[in-house]
């Protein structure tokens, strides 16, 4: 970067001091494995030391300059007498900027300006009134700093924000690392600092972390004679049936089987153990701090949450050399396409991807996706990529344990079969693992982290307080998949069953007669519109066309929001009351404003639902059928 761009964004930036420290360290008292709360100057103005930022060594001798950003590891061990340095804690708003997160290192030509400024500095921190004084002070450093690396611009050693990553990784792989905690630790969005590692590895720091916590399983699995369990949880997997699929995923074999056929293989005779290591671990033996609220090392600082084993560290220290090589060498680093099994209710899902393409319109665009996708995943629509014959690699945890499955006669072996990704956003982690080559997001502020992983298509559930119509739904998603035909079959079906149920319910309501729907929870009562509402009133008021209160026909959202008090204004000669929460239900119904409703005295209540596990929580085309016949059900009083 020019530094006339710098100029500008240290300009621009608003810094903000954390602290600013002298410190002076005797031979064989070492800095180990700091890791750095903030953005830091360190200047060295006594002595000599070996120094390593995470994978970069320095021989400090007299005056030298060290700039790093948050996150990084610091490792300082003395080899004179003394060596005394000065370091400067700052954070900086601009985050979307490498300058403030960049390592490097070098000597300066008017080391004593630099030192002055930083004395002063030193001196005056503690003096309240001083503060002022001090920021001016840092920016005079400052421009003295830049004007050096302009100088030294081709001889100033930096090292990759990549690099630094890569360090923090192989330090935190036993403890749960996503994107974004990354990108809050390097102090960058979450795009940018996957692109600039991508860029320098060819793979995403996710499939990095994969990757390295696999490799060290691996050795762990050849090496000892802990359990998988064990080793599922020392590199970062707490669940063990996780870990084994991964492991199967990405080896080919369980890691038992794994462990026995190497078992069954000769000995190497080279151990890892006797691998060249860095030089400066020769001396570090001491603890660090880990608290983001102290800026400053001590010997009495925090334990690491994690100890290695000696076998684990055997294993890192091999995996540092050779997990970095392959990263910077082996192109894009995707790993190949790996086969899902189907199922009986949909077509196998293979491997193999078409060659072909095709374009779908989304509210976001034009995308281009696989012609016959294979491979997907969705935070939502489970009951109609079902209906369609999909059966996806991955969906988000409830839509797995649905309650129309049961009585849809879902097979269990099909559910089985589908990775639980978590809630909203799908978990990133185990969505890149499954290397989907089609995503259907449902929530608009999801959609950019999906696409870093694969080809997404964004199908909105609600928009704003308004849910599209079920059968628009379906064939929604029938669309992206070709399969408008198949949609247009199960709705002609359905339309003939919603015509055959009107026709059980003619002359149930009579003319002149309306229908209400409401809700309980246990801070509002929730009236549901005519148009666009969710739990059952598309059945009830679009499908059967039961008559809608005039409230509910001019609604401008879904439902509305209301008090217990002013209910009676929105009910109808018959209610539907969607018992989403029991405790909250069983309350409204005991008070007199209840009690005194026509409708309630009449008998004209029907309830239904058992606490949000039903099938009136979706408007898939199982969770429709099911729908029709309860309500018929409900309003005939019979029963199934």
């Amino acid at each position: 970067m020019r530094k006339s761009n710098q100029i500008l964004l240290w300009d621009q930036a608003t810094v903000k001091l954390l602290d600013v420290r002298h410190i002076e360290r005797v031979q064989g008292e070492i800095l180990h494995k700091y890791k750095i709360p903030a953005s830091i100057f360190l200047l060295s103005v006594h002595g000599s030391a070996q120094v390593q930022l995470d994978q970069s060594e320095f021989s400090f001798t007299g005056f030298q300059v060290l700039h790093s950003g948050k996150g990084a590891t610091l490792n300082i061990v003395p080899t004179s007498k003394n060596f005394v340095y000065y370091i400067i804690y700052y954070r900086a708003s601009i985050q979307e900027e490498d300058l403030f997160q960049t390592q490097y290192c070098f000597s300066p030509d008017a080391p004593i300006l630099l030192y002055n400024k930083m004395q002063l500095m030193h001196q005056k921190w503690n003096e309240q009134e001083e503060r002022l004084n001090v920021r001016s002070l840092f920016y005079q450093f400052i421009h003295q700093v830049l004007k050096e690396l302009h100088r030294k611009e081709t001889e100033v050693k930096q090292t990759s924000v990549a690099v630094q990553v890569i360090t923090y990784i192989q330090e935190y792989y036993a403890e749960p690392i996503t994107l974004d905690s990354l990108a809050e630790v390097f102090n960058f969005s979450a795009y940018h600092l996957s692109s600039l590692f991508k860029e320098y590895t060819g793979m995403s720091p996710i499939d990095y972390l994969i990757r390295f916590r696999l490799e060290l399983a691996t050795e762990l699995l050849k090496s000892t004679d802990a359990s998988v369990g064990e080793i599922s949880a020392s590199v970062g997997y707490k669940d063990v049936y996780y870990f084994s699929r991964i492991f199967k995923k990405r080896k080919g074999v369980s890691p038992a089987h794994f462990r026995t056929r190497e078992i069954q293989r000769p000995k190497v005779a080279e151990s890892p153990s006797n691998f060249p290591t860095s030089s400066i671990f020769e001396y570090i033996i001491q603890q660090y701090i880990n608290n983001d609220n102290h800026y400053h090392d001590t010997e009495k600082g925090e334990l690491h949450m994690f100890k290695m084993s000696k076998s684990q560290t055997t294993a890192a220290l091999l995996l540092c050399g050779s997990l970095l090589l392959s990263a910077c060498s082996s192109g894009t680093g995707i790993p190949a396409k790996e086969q899902s099994e189907g199922n009986g209710t949909a077509k196998q899902v293979t491997s193999e991807e078409s060659s072909n393409t095709r374009i779908v319109s989304t509210p976001k665009g034009d995308v281009e996706i696989p012609a016959e996708p294979k491979r997907v995943a969705a935070d939502q629509y489970m009951g109609h990529l079902l209906k369609l014959g999909i059966v996806p690699i991955g969906a988000r945890t409830f839509m797995l344990d649905e309650g129309w499955m049961e009585k849809a006669e879902i097979p269990k072996e099909t559910i089985k079969k589908i990775e639980d990704l978590g809630d909203f956003p799908l978990n990133l982690e185990k969505l890149t693992m499954l290397d989907p080559d089609l995503i259907i997001g449902s929530i608009d502020e999801n959609i950019e982290q999906y696409e870093k992983i694969g080809t997404t298509v964004f199908l909105p559930y609600w928009e704003g307080l308004k849910t599209a119509g079920p059968l628009d739904k379906f064939r929604g998603v029938s669309k992206i998949f070709g399969k408008e035909k198949e949609a247009e079959e199960w709705i002609t079906e359905y339309e003939q069953k919603v015509a055959e149920a009107k026709l059980k319910l003619a002359g149930v309501i009579k003319e002149g007669e309306t229908v209400s729907i409401v809700q309980f929870s246990q801070k509002a009562v929730y009236v549901l519109a005519a148009k666009g509402g969710n739990y059952g009133s598309s059945t009830i008021y679009d499908m059967l066309q039961l008559p809608p209160t005039e409230s509910a026909k001019n609604m401008a959202e879904g439902f509305e929001s209301i008090s217990l008090e002013v209910l009676p204004e929105y009910l109808g000669d018959y209610i539907f009351v969607y018992n989403g929460d029991a405790d909250a239900t069983n309350k409204a119904m005991e008070s007199n404003i209840w009690k005194g409703i026509p409708a309630v005295k009449k008998g004209k209540v029907y309830l239904y639902d058992d606490n949000y596990h039903d099938e009136f929580v979706m408007e898939d085309p199982f969770s429709l059928e099911l729908q029709l016949d309860t309500i018929v059900n409900l309003l005939l009083g019979t029963t199934k």
